[in-house]
């Protein structure tokens, strides 16, 4: 496949289509959950894996003139045979800097953990380049039934420049009756 083509594990997981359009990638996007645990479009992860906000690194380091939007989904809410809260919005940082990440940023939504009670749910970081250097974002009234199309519309952000995604489904004894 070229370089800069739409990935196709985005294709292959129904992130372009549930989530997103197709798009070509142009920035750089590494998501680092604890324990040095990088991010790779589907691999699976451990809800008690990703209870803390990932580190993230973005864009290109020398760039002080760039400004990103982070968003962070779950299309399969409440579950994925019955997604009626998609998408669940579990995190959205505004104004990160190209050369810094989302802590610099303007966290217009708090990192919610994913804790999928039922199947397998992907969760999908979005990447967008603001095209007007800082804007202002008002929050969602919520966080179910958010649509990052119509955000992405909304505030003028254009195409995604990069996405990923993982799988996480709930751990084994976490819950569930006692005797």
């Amino acid at each position: 496949m070229p370089r800069g083509t739409t990935p196709d594990a985005l294709v292959v997981g129904r992130v372009i289509g549930d989530v997103l359009d197709p798009f070509t990638r142009s920035a750089p996007l590494r998501v680092i959950y604890s324990n040095n645990r990088e991010l790779i479009n589907g691999c699976e992860l451990k809800p008690s894996h990703v209870v803390n906000p990932p580190r993230v690194e973005l864009g290109d380091a020398d760039d002080l003139r760039t400004f990103y939007t982070l968003i962070m989904v779950d299309p399969d809410a409440p579950s994925p045979s019955d997604p009626t809260l998609r998408e669940y919005l579990h995190w959205l940082v505004t104004d990160i800097p190209a050369s810094l990440g989302p802590s610099y940023g303007n966290e217009i939504v708090s990192y919610e953990s994913p804790r999928p009670s039922v199947g397998i749910h992907r969760y999908v970081f979005v990447l967008f380049r603001q095209a007007m250097g800082r804007q202002i974002v008002d929050a969602p009234g919520w966080r179910q039934n958010f649509n990052t199309r119509d955000f992405a519309e909304l505030y003028n952000l254009g195409p995604p420049v990069a996405a990923l995604f993982f799988n996480s489904q709930r751990e084994s004894g976490s819950g569930g009756r006692r005797r």
